[in-house]
């Protein structure tokens, strides 16, 4: 008596072999589809994305110059005179000419920068007038903060890729 083990496979058949391709000269020649005019093209086309442009050779994209810009006001505390006009001014001289966004962003920043530099120049001087006052003596510290948290905001708007402005026109 032979000893089969039920466990183990019956006699094993041979792999099948598949099918021989045809080499690409015995297909036939294939048409090139053409879309119709009346087909939908929105379909084919994905949607635009708000996700950041690649960095160009430079390695610096353009969301980042006028971050740059927005921050470069900060060497006010390096070059306490006119640092803080100074630091978006060369920035912007140097790249308005590239983009467009970074001249309108340059503009703007400038803008804000000498409006505060002209209202912080009020305070001091009505601090001086009304030194009598102990109210007018902390203006100037005062539009001191408000410039800095704003330029801190106009930074982070800027690294979202938002434009920001201080003062919303209805």
């Amino acid at each position: 008596m032979e000893n089969q083990n039920p466990e183990s496979p019956g006699p094993q058949e041979p792999a099948p072999q598949p099918a021989p391709q045809a080499a690409p000269s015995d297909l036939p020649p294939t048409e090139p589809v053409t879309p119709s005019p009346t087909a939908d093209l929105s379909a084919q086309t994905p949607p635009p994305t708000a996700t950041p442009q690649p960095a160009p050779a430079g390695g610096i994209t353009e969301q980042q110059w006028i971050l740059f810009l927005n921050l470069s006001a900060l060497a006010g505390f390096v070059v306490p005179s006119m640092g803080h006009i100074l630091g978006p001014l060369i920035i912007w001289l140097v790249k308005k000419a590239e983009s467009p966004a970074i001249d309108a962003a340059g503009r703007a920043v400038l803008n804000f920068q000498i409006s505060w530099t002209i209202w912080m120049i009020a305070s001091v001087v009505l601090a001086f007038v009304g030194s009598c006052l102990v109210v007018p003596m902390f203006l100037p510290v005062a539009v001191g903060i408000a410039w800095l948290v704003f330029v801190i905001i106009g930074s982070m708007k800027a690294s979202s890729g938002e434009p920001y402005r201080t003062i919303k026109m209805l």
